[in-house]
């Protein structure tokens, strides 16, 4: 009986494989790859979501070799979450320097130091607003410093109050009651005592930079149905999200482009150039230190953590911290010279919680000297007197400066507010939080990486340039990756000719479970169709569709799955909608900046499958000599994905996609909403950026991008796609 109903012969005469392992071991008895008595573990997704104030440990790699594979990952993922995969196109900077104050000072070469006001354009008509502090006298290459200030209000232009002050020197922070009313004034006046050039700039939507209100950019709470159209749209909309366009980017921009400033004096040396910054300050200097290679001495302040990674924001963005944090970010700058610090707030227990394991990279490049940990528990959060000395005396060290150490801050008479700000009657301000200023902002950003997209995607190399490590980074797990999987048997029934089981793919190495069906037929030919639509494991039932039918007819086992963006979706006010982190703000980036998109999770599925399928080893039985993957409807974007992450693993990808764009959606918690999805081109992106045979229905030659019609995708513009496609997949 056993022997009839479930045949091991391939019709190709290929010996029984895994699946037929599967099978005789249930017939048998057999425990084999499964159990018949299951104990549901949960899926580690279905727990709570990770956020912002989560733990975030970091363990560095054992060699050189893999860390810094790690760190070009790491990289790739700072700069797509950024905005800068690719960058936006560099506009003349147009830098207007102009009010210049010379203030003498003995302390400073030549006798004196210059203010200036700056402002210049990061993008067209985006204005980045500060202060340019010389010494007077200049001989041949000095250093430059970039400084970049946290959540102080008003911060370049404060002054503290008196009774602040004199608090902060009893304490030890501040040495001085005339100086100390502006820490931002004091470190800039003596890195220019020192013969440094600093460029102290304003985040968005503080001192003279105001085209963006802070209430928006560090405050923004509700989303807004006005700013979500979707060809006109503002910051923390569905369509700027999905084309990874945010506030955290622009910030970084506009550091990218400070840089480029700062750069362009010709008494700068490009061989020492610096930043610090506290704070959200702290992490504009991390992120810049990660991704721009023209940085040759980092010191972030009160940020490197492996607890609270920034709550700002200014400080989150979809894609960032998944899979890596604040130490981890530090740690890519390794092995140029870099300083932190330590005090009474999420930074409390660096000492003994990361700090060691960036020791530990350092290490790797004999670079031990070149990084430094300054002990500050005892004080609060700050960029004081002790912090700033800290850095002077490191950036003195290793750009040999010369001077005695420790290096220590001596009393000055601060500039006004008014001797500071940008803007005045000869150098008028632009208008501040225009609503339409913020649209035409973001829609002409989109338009500028749409068209720099586009243009890579001519050709195949275009895309492996561009599209393809883009999505990589958003999809979060090659095949290499996926995991050991195991089988854990629920049920089964039979027919003649055909087996139907229920169960579970336990991935151990993720701690993730794929809800599966299979359909196993008597004479089964070697190959198998991993079946995706929204039927889910129910498109396998014992008397299948005339789709399925075909395939078993043919031999070709198939298996169906309850893919995660089904399962996890939650109901509210009858819309199923992705879950979100606790954080009452309406932010995507609080969400998509710690954990994978719900579809990405699917692909995720998918790539689990695969593993299945393709490593699971069982002593006499090779595994199957074909795959193919088949996706429909809202399972159309996963296959497409899962094409792209899964390189050989699949023979062949048939989907109808029904005409599918992620920029339709105007939910960013969509059940398929993923982030970055619409700036590499949406699921035309998608088919381009993959690799392999494919069919697509859903849509026509002229929706493929250039480079897809060089490989050779079959594009159905006929009727019953289901049944042809299934004719193609398993011929």
């Amino acid at each position: 009986m056993r022997n009839t109903i479930f045949s091991c012969r391939s019709r190709r005469g290929i010996p029984g494989a895994i699946l037929c392992a599967v099978i005789a071991s249930l017939v048998t008895g057999s425990t084999g790859l499964f159990s018949a008595s299951v104990s549901r573990a949960a899926d580690a997704r279905l727990e709570p979501l990770k956020d912002l104030n989560a733990y975030f440990p970091f363990t560095p790699p054992a060699s050189r070799e893999a860390w810094e594979s790690r760190r070009e990952q790491v990289r790739q993922r700072v700069l797509v979450a950024e905005g800068l995969w690719p960058a936006p196109t560099k506009n003349p900077l147009n830098a207007v320097i102009h009010g210049t104050v010379e203030v003498p000072d003995p302390l400073a070469p030549g006798g004196a130091y210059t203010v200036s006001k700056v402002y210049f354009e990061s993008l067209p008509g985006f204005f980045v607003t500060g202060n340019l502090y010389k010494p007077k006298k200049v001989e041949g290459k000095v250093p430059g410093v970039l400084f970049s200030h946290g959540h102080h209000k008003d911060a370049r232009l404060a002054i503290f109050p008196e009774a602040s002050v004199r608090r902060e020197i009893s304490e030890g922070q501040e040495r001085f009651e005339r100086g100390g009313v502006s820490l931002y004034q004091s470190m800039c006046v003596q890195l220019a005592r020192m013969g440094c050039v600093v460029w102290q700039w304003d985040m968005l939507g503080d001192s003279d930079s105001q085209q963006l209100s802070r209430e928006l950019v560090h405050g923004f709470a509700k989303q807004r149905p006005e700013m979500n159209d979707a060809e006109q749209f503002g910051l923390f909309s569905p369509q700027a999200e999905s084309r990874l366009i945010t506030a955290m980017g622009l910030q970084t921009l506009n550091a990218v482009r400070s840089l480029d400033f700062l750069l362009s004096l010709p008494e700068v040396d490009a061989d020492r150039v610096a930043m610090t910054g506290s704070s959200g300050g702290g992490t504009q200097t991390m992120l810049l230190a990660a991704v721009d290679d023209r940085l040759d001495l980092s010191f972030p302040v009160v940020m490197v953590s492996t607890s609270m990674q920034g709550g700002c924001t200014c400080e989150n963005a979809g894609l960032l911290r998944v899979g890596t944090g604040n130490v981890e970010l530090a740690a890519l700058f390794a092995p140029k010279p870099q300083g932190m610090n330590t005090a009474n707030d999420w930074t409390i227990e660096l000492a003994t919680k990361g700090f060691p394991d960036i020791q530990k990279v350092y290490d790797l490049y004999d670079a031990g000297d070149r990084v430094m940990l300054l002990r500050g528990e005892h004080f609060p959060h700050n960029y004081n007197a002790v912090t700033r000395s800290a850095f002077q005396t490191f950036l003195n060290r290793h750009f040999g400066l010369g001077f005695p150490e420790p290096v220590l801050e001596h009393d000055y008479q601060p500039l006004s507010p008014e001797q500071l700000s940008v803007w005045n009657a000869e150098h008028p301000a632009p208008p501040a939080a225009d609503p339409n200023f913020e649209r035409e902002l973001v829609t002409s950003l989109a338009a500028d990486i749409e068209n720099q997209v586009r243009d890579a995607a001519a050709t195949v190399d275009g895309v492996h340039r561009v599209l393809r490590p883009g999505f990589e980074t958003i999809l979060d797990r090659s095949f290499a990756e996926a995991g050991s999987v195991s089988w854990e048997l629920e049920g089964k029934d039979r027919e003649a000719g055909l087996v139907r089981m229920t169960g579970v793919l336990r991935n151990t190495t993720h701690n993730e479970e794929v809800p599966v069906a299979w359909l196993y037929p008597n004479d089964w030919n070697g190959k198998v169709v991993i079946w995706l639509d929204h039927a889910g494991t129910e498109a396998a039932a014992i008397n299948p569709g005339p789709e399925i039918r075909q395939f078993l007819d043919a031999g070709t086992s198939v298996v169906a799955a309850d893919l995660y963006h089904a399962r996890d979706a939650r109901g509210e006010e009858g819309v199923l909608r992705q879950r979100k982190v606790e954080n009452p703000r309406e932010y995507a980036g609080y969400t998509y900046g710690y954990n994978d998109a719900a579809i990405v999770r699917s692909v995720h599925d998918v790539l689990s499958i695969l593993s299945f399928l393709r490593n699971t080893k069982v002593e006499g039985h090779p595994a199957p000599s074909h795959v193919a993957v088949a996706g429909f409807g809202e399972a159309a974007a996963v296959a497409l994905a899962a094409r792209i992450t899964a390189g050989e693993a699949i023979d062949r990808t048939a989907v109808d996609t029904a005409g599918f764009r992620f920029a339709s959606l105007t939910d960013w918690r969509h059940p398929l909403f993923m982030p970055g999805a619409v700036r590499y081109l949406d699921v035309p992106g998608l088919i381009a950026s993959g690799s392999g045979n494919l069919w697509v229905a859903g849509e026509t030659a002229a929706t493929l991008l250039p480079a897809s019609k060089e490989q050779g995708i079959l594009v159905h513009e006929g009727t019953e796609p289901r049944m042809v496609a299934a004719g193609w997949l398993a011929p």
